[in-house]
């Protein structure tokens, strides 16, 4: 599994993505932001927390580079402003095809991004290569501040090293470079040094996958929600020292962020006075404003994930298949698919129903699903209570 997806190994370095309100910005109606392409689910490593559980080979039924060049026709089909494709996995750079592809999809004016592993295959010539091919932006995996803990997650001496080396290798060549760290048991004490090694080594974003535990995350531990909060708390702190942070499966995040752009105070738990005593330590004091992103997409909504073999899901994380691209067209999958329309229509139930912030948040779709079944269920990751006017309201449409 790479860096990336965007657990979804993928997730993908993007490019800075603007704030959206409701009433501005793109229509999610008619177009994702990001197209993820889970281009192989071949790779090298073994990670514990792997969304796809990644083999060493290919899997039969993989989309064929004829295949792939009609899926990128039909993301150009979603028309201007075009989508940002992910070329995920996996590892992508196991697709012996993958810069024909790329070539294929920068030639149409597609934005797209690479989501490698770190293996011996990300040599200095690949990385020559990449910069030469028209990406712009990589997102790497770095799952802890020590090498202990992350290569207890990948599985592979050494890992460490060679994936801050990455990093640096990376960015020094003019890439923006995502970093990836999923959040679990393992490394929450660690997350402000990871903060500050990142910003050290040059990259530019830092994108925190909160864990669904699907594939092979579902042995990996996860925290709990208050502990879920304290950390969206410190990462709207870590957004103040010059690099642009946001979360994957974590849309609550932008409510704390909204909350605390709005004045609202820090909390005064340990968890949280903890990481933030340690992340200014580190850093020192605020160096700027918060770069903390919050467009409103969600799992179905300004996303979409294609699989290997070009199935559809709302996101990696969330297994409902909503056709096929062989098939069916991406794009009337996504406008006309009933689950999506009730996705974007913020029509939940439980606690995410009745939310304030259903729409700027609208919590894990996936999460939701892992847990109860549900895909429009409420996300336990959140411990937000809505407020009693926004229930009655609720209460009255219905």
């Amino acid at each position: 599994m790479s860096g990336l997806g965007i657990p979804l190994g993928e997730t993908a370095v993007l490019p800075t993505l603007p704030a959206v309100r409701r009433g501005k910005g793109p229509d999610y109606a008619q177009r994702p932001m990001l197209v993820f392409w889970e281009t192989t689910r071949a790779c090298a490593l073994a990670c514990k927390h792997c969304r796809a559980s990644a083999t060493m080979q290919a899997l039969p039924g993989e989309l064929t580079t004829t295949q792939g060049k009609d899926l990128i026709d039909q993301v150009a089909g979603f028309g201007r402003p075009y989508p940002i494709l992910v070329l995920t996995g996996g590892d992508c750079l196991m697709r012996p095809d993958l810069f024909e592809l790329v070539d294929y999809a920068t030639g149409l004016g597609l934005p797209t991004a690479l989501s490698p592993s770190v293996t011996p295959t990300l040599t200095p010539q690949m990385i020559e290569r990449i910069v030469a091919s028209g990406v712009k932006a990589v997102s790497i995996s770095l799952d802890g501040a020590v090498a202990a803990t992350h290569e207890g997650v990948r599985g592979i001496p050494g890992h460490f090293n060679d994936t801050v080396a990455a990093i640096r290798a990376l960015a020094a060549a003019g890439l923006t470079v995502q970093v990836n760290t999923t959040v679990m048991r393992a490394n929450v004490e660690e997350l402000a040094d990871v903060a500050a090694l990142i910003k050290n080594a040059g990259a530019a974003i830092w994108e925190v996958f909160f864990l669904v535990q699907v594939g092979r995350g579902i042995s990996t531990e996860a925290v709990t929600p208050a502990e879920h909060e304290d950390i969206c708390h410190f990462l709207f702190d870590a957004s103040q020292h010059g690099f642009i942070v946001r979360t994957v499966e974590a849309p609550f995040f932008r409510r704390v962020v909204a909350r605390r752009r709005a004045g609202d105070p820090a909390p005064t738990s340990a968890g949280y006075t903890s990481l933030s005593a340690r992340l200014e330590t580190l850093m020192g004091p605020p160096a700027g404003l918060p770069r903390a992103q919050t467009a409103s997409t969600r799992d179905g909504k300004g996303i979409v994930f294609v699989a290997y073999d070009g199935e559809v899901y709302p996101a990696g994380f969330l297994p409902l298949g909503l056709g096929n691209v062989c098939t069916t067209p991406l794009a009337e999958i996504y406008r006309d698919n009933p689950l999506l329309k009730q996705i974007r229509a913020t029509e939940f139930t439980g606690r995410c129903g009745s939310c304030e912030y259903a729409d700027l948040c609208g919590g894990s779709r996936a999460r939701a699903f892992a847990s109860s079944g549900d895909p429009l269920g409420e996300d336990p990751a959140c411990p937000f209570q809505p407020g009693a006017a926004a229930a009655a309201l609720v209460d009255a449409r219905e």
